[in-house]
């Protein structure tokens, strides 16, 4: 199979909007496939920032209609408790700024999703939230980058 499907830029783009994966996923990859170090992080960072637009378009319109469904309605229930919690405390604190640093510690479950889902149900105003929460996506992949290539400085050292 040839074409757009087997690009590894393709790969890197899907990565960083996969929720588990995002930036954390996206750049490692593009950069292990050989992809120049700045063009993974300028595509995965995009490609990531887009999960915020489209988180709040979801939870604007298709979360009204699924949450009629009891499945949804208690996973979603039990993501939003646990995403308010860990997001309210740095929204009380440091306001927009606490969105931001909230998605730009690259950690599991911190990225552009929970970020959206954070300023969503904290009723934040979306522009505002849009400009902060791209903000965290630009330093989480500054850090992931780093990260990525610091391990690929240790990994270089011990096999010479």
């Amino acid at each position: 199979m040839t074409g757009i499907w087997t690009n590894p830029l393709v790969h890197a783009a899907i990565l960083s909007v996969l929720p588990i994966a995002e930036l954390r996923g996206g750049i490692p990859y593009a950069v292990a496939m050989g992809i120049h170090p700045l063009t993974a992080y300028f595509l995965c960072v995009l490609a990531n920032i887009l999960v915020i637009p489209i988180g709040w378009l979801f939870l604007e319109t298709g979360h009204k209609v699924l949450y009629r469904l009891k499945p949804y309605r208690w996973i979603f229930d039990k993501f939003v408790l646990r995403t308010k919690r860990k997001a309210e405390k740095n929204v009380q604190r440091w306001g927009y700024w606490g969105v931001m640093l909230f998605v730009a510690i690259p950690l599991p479950v911190t990225g552009a999703y929970t970020g959206t889902l954070a300023a969503w149900v904290l009723e934040l105003e979306k522009k505002k939230a849009f400009c902060y929460l791209a903000l965290g996506v630009v330093i989480a992949g500054v850090i992931v980058s780093i990260a990525t290539f610091s391990g690929i400085g240790i990994f270089k050292l011990f096999t010479k």
